[in-house]
């Protein structure tokens, strides 16, 4: 099995790349985050290129896609997700990510106190509630009386791009045909997120960093190219043979979101 990800001229925002080159714009993130939450973002900073929340390779760490902060300290994360997981795995690894992030903040010397609001993103191209809506956005509520929230901060969110309906705003649903199936519409946010796809693929230093990313993302060349080729051979035949991605990071050591990597660049959905 030759060890290649996708073509570079096939990329789409969907891809894991090219959603990080594209989201690394600062108006174009703020415009996803505006389409996504319906009211406007005036500023954001970003906290980290592709931060990394684990203690080393062994460990089973997250890296974040785009992870930014507002102008009122709001922290987001936003992930493109294209495997088909069940509702219940999405569910818990949000948990697992929201536990991770808050972790790295009370590193810095905070207090429990000083957490942030934390809104992590989700854009999948699939329904993993299998309500058809387009949105599903969680608050912590009390179960006798929903109206009574939880003021914890924590609000997660995800986005079914295939729903159905007329659920959301004119500006999220171009959105997320656009990251559907590519649909280019006269919406100004859609047109300029696909300038800039277009600006990526013609940039040659993008190029290049996206033909070393199988060895740079799972580090195949940790103990040498040909023990990563005899990793990357392993992991591939665990996939042929429908594993889950769990058991195939607990069996290799290797990172579970690195194994949807690996998963995607290979095509292999199941």
């Amino acid at each position: 099995m030759p060890f290649v990800t996708k073509a570079w001229e096939d990329l789409t925002i969907q891809d894991d790349f090219m959603f990080k080159a594209v989201m690394y714009s600062k108006e174009l993130c703020m415009g996803v985050l505006e389409a996504i939450l319906n009211e406007p973002i005036h500023d954001i900073k970003y906290l980290g290129e592709e931060l990394s929340l684990k203690a080393g390779y062994m460990s089973k760490g997250v890296r974040l896609d785009v992870y930014v902060e507002d102008e009122a300290h709001t922290i987001y994360d936003v992930e493109m997700q294209v495997g088909t997981e069940t509702d219940e795995e999405l569910a818990k690894r949000m948990r697992y990510y929201q536990s991770q992030m808050d972790a790295e903040l009370l590193k810095r010397g905070k207090n429990y106190t000083e957490l942030r609001q934390a809104i992590i993103i989700f854009i999948c191209p699939f329904d993993p509630i299998g309500r058809g809506w387009h949105l599903y956005w969680y608050e912590n509520t009390c179960r006798r009386d929903a109206k009574l929230k939880l003021k914890d901060g924590a609000v997660k969110i995800i986005l079914n791009t295939r729903g159905t309906g007329e659920d959301i705003t004119p500006q999220l649903q171009a959105f997320m045909d656009y990251v559907n199936s590519g649909i280019l519409s006269s919406n100004p946010l859609v047109q300029a997120l696909d300038q800039r796809v277009k600006e990526v693929k013609q940039n040659e230093e993008a190029r290049l960093s996206y033909m070393t990313l199988e060895l740079k993302l799972r580090g195949a060349r940790k103990d040498g190219l040909d023990e990563g080729k005899a990793l990357m051979m392993r992991i591939w035949k665990l996939l042929q043979a429908k594993t889950p991605f769990a058991d195939i990071a607990e069996e290799t050591h290797v990172p579970i979101d690195e194994v949807r990597q690996i998963a995607q660049g290979y095509g292999i959905v199941y």
